[in-house]
């Protein structure tokens, strides 16, 4: 593979089948933690209820973390880029409109991970919630307020 930039090499190859199951990540510019702002975070969440509401994508289970996002999804009438280009787009223009910031918030790509039917989705899922806990932003996961999953 050439020597390309990491966000290209990123996208090489990368194809979006309808019905999958994909776990999807992206962090913010410079890894800084601005949806450590709870109501910041809550723009994250109001943007993947947005895909869902339009049939873009079936949340299987999110958490937002300070700096990135994790999103579980099954893939419905979207491609991958489509929808990480504009949720990351409005999720910017509202979190600059409400903390009066301008300029970028996220890093150039996105990490996808398309996973097979048989894989074990809830176990996934408990893995992408527990992200605090590993982080060590809480002791109980349910001390943390920005996930869900479908399951739990």
């Amino acid at each position: 593979m050439p020597d390309l930039p990491a966000s290209r090499r990123l996208r090489a190859g990368r194809y979006a089948e309808p019905n999958r199951i994909y776990l999807l990540t992206t962090n913010t510019l410079e890894r800084k933690p601005i949806f450590v702002d709870f109501a910041l975070g809550r723009l994250v969440v109001h943007q993947f209820r947005r895909a869902e509401n339009l049939g873009l994508v079936n949340s299987l289970a999110w958490v937002v973390m300070p700096d990135h996002f994790h999103w579980l999804v099954e893939l419905e009438d979207c491609s991958l880029k489509t929808l990480m280009r504009e949720t990351k787009s409005l999720i910017t223009r509202e979190v600059n409109l409400s903390s009066n910031r301008t300029g970028p918030l996220w890093q150039q790509g996105y990490h996808d991970r398309a996973l097979r039917r048989e894989d074990d989705l809830v176990r996934m899922a408990r893995y992408v919630v527990a992200n605090p806990l590993r982080a060590g932003l809480v002791e109980k996961l349910g001390d943390y307020p920005l996930w869900d999953a479908v399951w739990l």
